[in-house]
């Protein structure tokens, strides 16, 4: 199969191997579950509930306060005991509903499925909003927004990405080889809901088994599955949307401006669930990998599930771990400690030992131009850079710092190891606080 790609982009070890064999397993219920009121772009989900209150597996426990926004759903059976500040995976304290379960992990009876053929686009939309269904690729954006685009945008093409491009992860490969008639069925819907019928899958070619297991489960679907080349960030949107249509999403625009919805396979998997089995998003599939890790694996966990309880099912960390990374290594956020809980953007947990983290320190920058090739966005991270540091933000704006997406190619290869990418964020900052300011 003919493998298309952007311009751009490294190529990272993938480290896959440890995970991508290993059938998901269904995590055990732990004793508390925390589960925070912010998990999702935009506002945080307001409270309903209240220490004492009694709760169904899969019963609203917060509502949205915004249209860019989700309820939050009970992971489980149980009693409220807190509704208080907690560590979020962030990195502050936020926040958040604390369950004790009941063991009985008791549905919420009310919770109903239907056939979706017997509803509007308008009311399957509603359906995913209330599910609190977002991005699961790590963007966590409200899905029911994705598929409101205004009326003069004008949407052909439904994408779904299942490039998982993130070294180490492989929950995505999972769920396309174990669930791919669910993902399909997902992806009705949502063609459905948008009205749209070219739909293009798009996988990376270091995943064979998926790219013929979706084939296959979409060949009665009229979706077209794309093989694409192993590099990173090949899942990112406006990369994926180049590589299979060749179309250009415009500086500070979306993919929307350009006739195109981009949706992960597990949110298409979620969105069947809640559409088919009226069952909320209150679980999702994480890789528990790294070089510190006992045992790599890909469990089905609840939301809520504290970091700690997962290293303990895949039997703790082989030693003394120094870094813990929440998603990819690449794009995923470092963690002060194993208290904070998975959440609906959690994909990956990776452990690392002091012996597995490399120390160079940065030199003075070579003029290279490498991470002018590298980056995905054609941006020039070394001028944005020496602007930045400079406090120079107006001119690193000038040079579409705000464009930057943080997926780290500028500093993955730097010969002159510069935290490039830690310093464009830095740029952003500058540029958005002074706007604040003004």
């Amino acid at each position: 199969m003919n493998q298309k790609t952007f311009v751009g982009g490294v190529h990272p070890a993938d480290s896959k191997h440890d995970s991508d064999t290993k059938p998901i397993e269904a995590c055990p219920l732990p004793e508390q579950l925390i589960i925070p009121l912010s998990q999702h772009i935009g506002a945080p989900a307001e409270a309903l509930v209240k220490a004492g209150d009694l709760v169904f597996k899969g019963q609203t426990i917060a509502k949205a306060s915004a249209f860019v926004s989700v309820p939050i759903h009970a992971s489980t059976s149980g009693q409220v005991i807190a509704v208080e500040p907690r560590l979020h995976p962030c990195g502050k304290m936020l926040p958040a509903i604390v369950i004790e379960a009941d063991g009985e992990d008791h549905w919420d009876p009310s919770l109903e499925g239907i056939d979706p053929a017997q509803w509007t686009g308008d009311e399957l939309r509603q359906r995913i909003s209330d599910a609190g269904i977002v991005g699961m690729g790590g963007a966590t954006f409200p899905t029911h927004v994705k598929l409101s685009p205004p009326e003069d945008k004008l949407i052909d093409t439904l994408m779904i990405n299942g490039v998982e491009c993130e070294p180490y992860l492989t929950a995505d490969h999972r769920l396309m080889l174990e669930q791919s008639d669910k993902i399909m069925d997902g992806i009705d819907i949502l063609r459905r809901v948008l009205g749209v019928k070219h739909t293009i899958v798009g996988i990376e070619s270091n995943k064979p088994d998926a790219i013929a297991c979706m084939a296959k489960a979409g060949a009665n679907h009229g979706i077209q599955v794309q093989a694409l080349e192993v590099k990173y960030p090949q899942g990112a949107e406006k990369q994926l949307i180049d590589a299979l249509l060749g179309r250009e999403v415009p500086s500070a625009g979306l993919p929307m401006d350009i006739g195109v919805v981009v949706q992960n396979v597990a949110t298409a998997a979620a969105v069947s669930d809640a559409i088919r089995l009226g069952r909320p998003l209150v679980e999702r599939v994480v890789t528990i990998s790294g070089p510190a890790v006992a045992e790599a694996k890909n469990l089905r966990v609840r939301i809520g599930t504290p970091l700690s309880f997962l290293v303990q099912q895949c039997g703790g960390n082989k030693y003394e771990v120094s870094k813990i990374i929440m998603g990819g290594p690449m794009m995923g956020q470092s963690q002060l400690s194993l208290d904070a809980p998975a959440v609906r953007g959690t994909s990956g947990l990776l452990l690392f030992g002091e012996k597995d983290l490399a120390k160079i320190e940065a030199g003075p920058c070579i003029r290279c131009g490498r991470c002018v090739g590298a980056c995905p966005l054609h941006l020039l991270p070394a001028t944005i850079a020496s602007y930045a540091t400079l406090g120079m933000f107006d001119e690193a704006e000038a040079h579409s710092a705000l464009d930057c997406m943080e997926c780290g190619c500028c500093t993955y290869i730097c010969p002159a190891t510069r935290p490039l990418v830690q310093t464009l964020r830095h740029a952003k900052g500058g540029i958005l606080a002074k706007r604040r300011r003004s």
